[in-house]
């Protein structure tokens, strides 16, 4: 196991050697990231369902599907989830049970030990399958999503998970009502996203901005923004593509 880093709010993060980037935001910290900039405002906007399917992309360490949990059971959400997250990194998920989790994991702890061994865990609440394979072939085999965690490392080094044609398989796989969060407020990529069928909001619940996207425009206290209006304002703005 690489180095563990510690960040602002007192969790710990790694460093990508491969893409050369941290996990997470060292300054806004790696549990305050997940619950601030995925959980919180997916979990708001869906506030009246008993069941929800949950994309994440990717698992990475695990803190977006672990603060998912926790703010569930933190809040006694009387809620079912259905968790799927594609990985590359094999070696990364074994390493699990290894890592410096903060304390509001401690509860979870049994849950983070299945994923590291055995890439999966299910009770009466929670199924996870953690995929070790290729993102992009992964999400053409679901159906019925909805949330979307779009946590992929940035497109300026991980391009593929960033383009129209992913974008369109993201959207393929989504229920009507679905959200997409990411913390990228790149034009390319919002862009991408929005040739790619997703109608584009934008919120700051921490220091920096973030996007969210929906399949229609939706009545949230967001800050919508008119992609098409920003392509005539700003001719050289390109999506990403394949």
């Amino acid at each position: 196991m690489p180095e563990h880093i510690l960040t602002e709010d007192g969790s710990h993060t790694l460093f990508s050697s491969k893409y050369n980037q941290h996990f997470h935001d060292i300054k806004t910290g790696a549990i305050k990231e997940s619950l601030s900039k995925h959980v919180i405002p997916a979990f708001e906007y869906h506030k009246d369902k008993n069941e929800l399917n949950i994309l994440d992309i990717c698992f990475g360490i695990g803190y977006n599907t672990f603060s998912t949990i926790y703010y569930v059971l933190k809040n006694k959400l009387d809620v079912k989830l259905n968790i799927y997250s594609p990985e590359l990194d094999a070696e990364l998920i074994n390493s699990l049970d290894q890592f410096t989790f903060p304390k509001e994991f401690k509860d979870i702890k049994h849950i983070i030990k299945a994923i590291s061994k055995d890439k999966k865990y299910k009770d009466d609440f929670f199924d996870i399958e953690v995929k070790i394979c290729d993102a992009r072939e992964y999400i053409k085999t679901l159906k019925n999503m909805d949330i979307i965690y779009q946590d992929a490392f940035s497109s300026d080094v991980n391009n593929e998970l960033w383009t129209v044609e992913y974008f369109k398989d993201i959207h393929e796989a989504c229920n009507e009502d679905a959200i997409v969060t990411t913390y990228s407020i790149a034009t390319p990529v919002r862009l991408s996203m929005y040739k790619a069928g997703f109608e584009i909001y934008e919120i700051k619940p921490v220091k920096m901005k973030q996007t969210l996207g929906f399949k229609h425009k939706v009545p949230i206290d967001a800050k919508y923004i008119d992609m098409e209006l920003k392509q005539q304002r700003n001719k050289e703005a390109k999506a990403i593509y394949d």
